[in-house]
């Protein structure tokens, strides 16, 4: 018997009126498994660019990649295609399916198309043609958008830093309900497992963020660093809605994977994930809405900053930022519009070097020893007590304390990225595909 490794990308498979691709690939884990599927990895969930404007929430595509004995990898496609047309929710317009096969090793062209999607925007004209020029089977429906998510998470072993999701589903009939996910039960479970889990929590607001909010079939999903950290710590979880399946899924969550380029401001383009570095230029001001806008320049160009409202206490960060001050920033390039030119949406901060922050004050008068007042532009200052006057005084510099530390800062857990590397993850890798999985990573 001859085996053949198989990489199914998918994406795109879910709508802003419900489904989900992570959902669908259970479906497909259990379809596969009958077929004869050994499985290699656990179902690969991949985060792509967070700033890509025509993305569904999180813009994740999943791979699964399995042994099949050769004579049944040319059913894999069109049991697929079935399954797909059973879920597809086909009364919504944007919803662009793609789904992807290659076999043996993973094609070096689709590591590069890969490493592209988590931080640039990608054409579909360029999905299409290495579609082509490898000659993979694929399903595309509408306009094949969905092919640059089934590549890129085929493209992507996570063979770096990596994390784990549990994610528990309800049945598609009940996605109109309340999940009704027990708060309590939340934080006991993060107390319990501590910094083996992350990001399921924010405790500054006492909020648990396991639990999402659209008519999909996800009632909650919980991230750590370990399949059996996850898999135990959702026995701790309560909630009204059962669960009907789950799957642990190995991803890309919590790694920072977006930002690994260091980009010159005269080099940003529009919906570019990266790292800047500038001094700053201008002191931040608030403006309607609650948001905070300061200039960054690292010489020859200047930036527009952005720290929106929905970051909370981070705006306070903004806020004490000074002139000088260098820091690096990690962005999401907004375009100009017709209402503001290309902004850099921050959504983390590294102070590098804090300037010294002073106040000018009237001098002292050496008989009084009393502030002095103006004695008018360029007349220096005069005592008010004792009638002294020194036409060469000039204002004094008192050097201030700054309240701001350098180092790392980040926005609350509530308002952070799925790929943002979370403060307890920041010394954290987790390196090298699995050898073995555990005995049960799915349900049914």
């Amino acid at each position: 018997m001859t085996m053949t490794a198989v990489h199914l990308g998918m994406d795109d498979i879910d709508s802003p009126r419900g489904g989900c691709t992570t959902h669908f690939a259970s479906l497909l884990v259990e379809e596969l498994t009958e077929l004869g599927a050994s499985w290699l990895d656990y179902p690969n969930l991949i985060r792509l660019n967070p700033n890509i404007p025509y993305r569904t929430r999180g813009n994740g595509a999943v791979t699964l990649r399995f042994e099949l004995e050769a004579s049944d990898v040319d059913q894999v496609l069109p049991r697929s295609n079935l399954l797909l047309k059973k879920y597809l929710k086909e009364d919504y317009p944007n919803t662009n399916p793609g789904m992807v096969i290659a076999t043996g090793d993973v094609p070096v062209d689709l590591l590069g198309f890969s490493k592209l999607a988590l931080w640039r925007t990608v054409p579909v004209a360029l999905a299409r043609r290495l579609v082509a020029r490898l000659a993979l089977p694929y399903i595309a429906i509408g306009n094949r958008r969905g092919l640059i998510g089934a590549l890129s998470a085929i493209g992507n072993p996570l063979r770096q830093d990596h994390t784990y999701e549990y994610i528990a589903y309800r049945s598609i009939e009940l996605t109109s309900r309340e999940r009704g996910v027990d708060v309590d039960s939340v934080f006991k479970m993060n107390q319990k497992y501590g910094n083996r889990l992350f990001s399921n929590i924010d405790g500054s607001a006492q909020k648990i963020l396991i639990e999402p909010h659209g008519p999909d079939p996800v009632i909650y999903g919980i991230r750590g660093e370990t399949p059996l950290d996850v898999i135990k710590a959702a026995d701790l979880i309560q909630s009204k809605q059962d669960k009907e399946r789950w799957m642990v899924f190995r991803t890309n969550q919590g790694t920072g994977a977006h930002l690994v380029h260091r980009v010159r401001l005269s080099d940003i383009r529009p919906y570019m994930a990266a790292v800047v570095e500038g001094e700053v230029a201008t002191k931040s001001k608030i403006i309607e809405g609650g948001h905070v806008i300061f200039k960054i320049t690292d010489g020859p160009t200047n930036a527009e900053c952005a720290v929106y409202e929905p970051t909370g206490e981070f705006r306070e960060i903004a806020t004490m930022l000074i002139e000088g001050d260098k820091v690096s920033l990690d962005v999401g390039v907004r375009p100009a519009s017709r209402m503001h030119g290309l902004t850099l949406n921050v959504e983390g901060l590294r102070i590098l070097q804090l300037t010294d922050e002073v106040i000018l004050v009237n001098p002292i008068c050496p008989h009084c020893l009393k502030r002095m007042k103006s004695a008018g532009k360029e007349k220096g200052f005069k005592c008010i007590k004792c009638g002294f006057k020194d036409p060469q005084a000039k204002k004094t510099e008192i050097p201030v304390e700054r309240q701001l530390k350098a180092g790392r800062y980040l926005p609350p857990p509530r308002a952070q990225r799925h790929l943002t590397r979370p403060m307890n993850r920041m010394d954290r890798r987790n390196n090298g595909i699995p050898n073995n999985l555990v005995d049960e990573w799915h349900d049914p």
